[in-house]
């Protein structure tokens, strides 16, 4: 999505693109492919080549000063990344394209771990999108792991000439910079370019290559029965509520007072089908019943997955599971790739589904008696206009909902709501209240006059069309025919209250009844409106928790490895460790906000420790000098004999800046049983060292 721009953000960017410029033999990428390209949709290999291109004599001063806030780590300098490629991610987080980059960089970040630093800056779209907190759970919620800016005012975002979500500016490992690509689907232009740059300087001896560490949001411990839930369905003939805890990889079942529930997916993140634990699912969305089965817009897997409530399995029944970009066509249902489907809803009178694709601009149909898929309603292109299916635009639909003669459209980065009248000679689009991509606001009347902000959600009944007005934190009336809107509860500022009613950014709704089911995304709760009373309660789960976190033994890369000479124990069920850590180097200090890890061991022998140490323990608050117990699966006696290793991962800080990197260190402790012995085993400073060496 591009900005409208002023003059002098005009020839910022100018500036920079003509200095460096990232010079692709095909034109920068588009994410469109071709009519009648590969029915997946994937786009065809391009050749590329990088140009550096003379406009001034010296770059711009760049630096990383001017945003507002940090999230994941404190301020960093460019300065104190001499030596590592930089990549800068310019999003904001209503972006659907910024959305779609996030596997990419991570998969940059992991092969060039020791190379390269991610750093996201935030340049917000709307108003809500300005605020840290706002963003610090978009990071949390989209498990980002890299330092992200809050660049509230757009300083980074013109200093280095960006134009368009997503923008991503690439710097040398001297600091200078080398270019900047737009869009989505640019992985091979920056992996061949990063993959050139550290060749050349791991030749010339100049790059750094000690890992940084951060301490992302999303390490933080997950408490919450539901984790930002996306969508909301309410089937009020059988009393059952289906929930998509968006960011837990999972459906809950429930029924519409909350009495039980039941749990659809593992909570990994993935794609497998199969019986209700073992199904993975990707941050689903959007939920539509179908008389015995459960259909799911799941996002970020770019499918539609089936959830049949007789048989307590779960299908895949459209989409392959990557990214596709066609704009036209139809295929069958598995074998077309999906583009971040949000939302879904029957089409009435029909077997057949309406796909909100957020990741295409589009309302698809998925055809449930012929298994295929068709690209119904919205050329591709990104914006807001009328008239028939095949030539209106729209931006990014992320809601669906029907009247029986009408599909109704949260049009989000328009901030619309949109009509197809469901004519079958002629459908055409009209547009309820709306103006266009960078016209937002919070104004209730009629017609032009209304304004939205994001809104994300939509349900019909009773007559009236229900709004979640996502970045107002509001939830709106609207009466389609005379295009009047009116607030029914919610404050603009964000909240948790019932009393008077307040939101945080929710994203889908459902009527039941005289009930609204709301999904309050932000919250991490489902809230029911009175729709009569017009008063609010918060819906309590009974039997909710979240996923158990998966159990894996932490590493210790590039531990400093230690063999001690053999302590000599007393006998007993017990042993205590005294540990301390080896001393730091001058200007470095252990993080006090990231727990230690620590992992026992019995490398040689089973059956000597009391409980399995998978998963490794935590030290917390973390600390240079620290004991561990650690308890015997039984006691032992004179004349034992076993090897303990011990490993301890801390995290280390400069106490000038905010970059971080893991100290690891590992002792191997053979013990021996001597009655008359200490029971204390000291490790550290004043140990008897036989061997050290570091591991990679």
């Amino acid at each position: 999505m591009r900005q409208p721009k002023s003059i002098a953000r005009w020839f910022l960017s100018l500036v920079l693109t003509s200095s460096l410029v990232l010079s692709i033999a095909a034109g920068l990428v588009s994410t469109q492919a071709k009519a009648g390209s590969d029915p997946t949709g994937k786009a065809a290999p391009r050749t590329i080549r990088i140009e550096r291109t003379a406009f001034m004599e010296a770059p711009p001063k760049l630096s990383l000063e001017g945003g507002v806030d940090w999230i994941n780590s404190g301020p960093i300098r460019l300065e104190e990344l001499r030596g590592k490629l930089v990549l800068l991610d310019f999003w904001t987080y209503c972006c659907i394209n910024c959305h779609h980059v996030l596997p990419d960089l991570a998969k940059l970040e992991q092969k060039y771990k020791d190379e390269l630093v991610v750093i996201g800056v935030h340049s917000p779209k709307f108003d809500e999108e300005r605020q840290t907190e706002n963003i610090r759970r978009k990071v949390a919620e989209y498990q980002i792991k890299h330092p992200v800016i809050n660049d509230a005012d757009q300083v980074l975002w013109n200093r280095f000439g960006a134009d368009s979500w997503p923008t991503m500016v690439l710097i040398d490992a001297d600091g200078t910079p080398i270019g900047k690509v737009s869009g989505e689907g640019n992985y091979a232009i920056l992996d061949h370019e990063i993959g050139l740059r550290v060749a050349k300087h791991k030749a010339k001896g100049d790059l750094n290559t000690t890992p940084f560490q951060f301490s992302a949001e999303s390490d933080k411990p997950d408490t919450s029965p539901l984790l930002y839930p996306g969508k909301v369905l309410a089937d009020e003939k059988s009393k059952q509520l289906f929930i998509a805890d968006t960011a837990h990889n999972r459906i809950v079942l429930t029924d519409l007072d909350g009495r039980k529930s039941v749990v659809v997916g593992s909570g990994g993140i993935g794609m497998v089908d199969g019986d209700y634990a073992k199904a993975e699912f990707n941050r689903p969305q959007g939920l539509c019943l179908v008389d015995d089965t459960l259909y799911v817009a799941d996002t970020e897997n770019h499918a539609i997955r089936a959830i049949h409530l007789k048989t307590k399995q779960v299908s895949t029944v459209a989409g392959t599971g990557q990214q596709g970009h066609r704009r036209s066509g139809a295929g069958a249902g598995k074998a077309t790739s999906l583009s971040s489907p949000w939302d879904l809803v029957l089409i009435p009178g029909t077997k057949t589904l309406a796909i909100a694709m957020a990741g295409t601009h589009q309302i698809w149909r998925y055809d449930i008696p012929s298994d295929s898929v068709t690209i119904w309603a919205g050329t591709g292109q990104e914006n807001i206009e009328d008239g028939p299916v095949s030539t209106a635009l729209f931006s990014q639909p992320s809601g669906l909902a029907t009247d029986g003669h009408n599909l109704f459209v949260a049009d989000s980065e328009v901030s619309a709501i949109r009509e197809i009248v469901l004519d079958k000679k002629k459908p055409v689009v009209h547009t309820i209240v709306g103006q266009g991509l960078f016209v937002f606001a919070d104004v209730d009347g009629k017609g032009d006059v209304v304004r939205l902000q994001h809104c994300l959600g939509v349900a019909y009944g009773g007559g009236k069309l229900f709004i979640a007005d996502t970045y107002n934190n509001k939830i709106k009336v609207c009466n389609p025919a005379t295009r009047t809107v009116e607030t029914l509860v919610g404050n603009k500022q964000p909240g948790l209250t019932d009393d008077p009613p307040r939101f945080y950014q929710p994203g889908g709704l459902s009527v039941a009844g005289t009930n609204l089911y709301v999904a309050d995304t932000n919250n991490g709760l489902i809230r029911v409106v009175d729709l009569g009373e017009k008063t609010v309660r918060t819906l309590e789960i009974a039997g909710l928790t979240p996923p158990a976190p998966p159990k894996r033994n932490p590493t210790f890369p590039r531990a400093k490895e230690v063999t001690l000479e053999t302590a000599q124990v007393a006998p007993g069920k017990d042993l205590t460790f005294d540990v301390t850590l080896p001393s730091l180097d001058p200007g470095y200090k252990i993080s006090p906000d990231v727990p230690m890890s620590y992992l026992v061991e019995t490398p040689e022998k089973i059956g000597i420790l009391a409980t399995t140490s998978t998963g490794g323990r935590k030290l917390d608050p973390p600390a240079e000098v620290f004991t561990i117990k650690v308890d015997l699966a039984n006691a032992t006696k004179e004349g034992d004999s076993f090897t303990i290793r011990l490993s301890v991962k801390s995290f280390v800080c400069s106490k000038d800046s905010s970059l971080c990197t893991d100290k690891n260190y590992v002792w191997t402790i053979p013990i021996t049983v001597v009655a008359g012995a200490s029971d204390r085993v000291r490790i550290g400073s004043t140990d008897s060292e036989k061997s050290e060496r570091a591991t990679d």
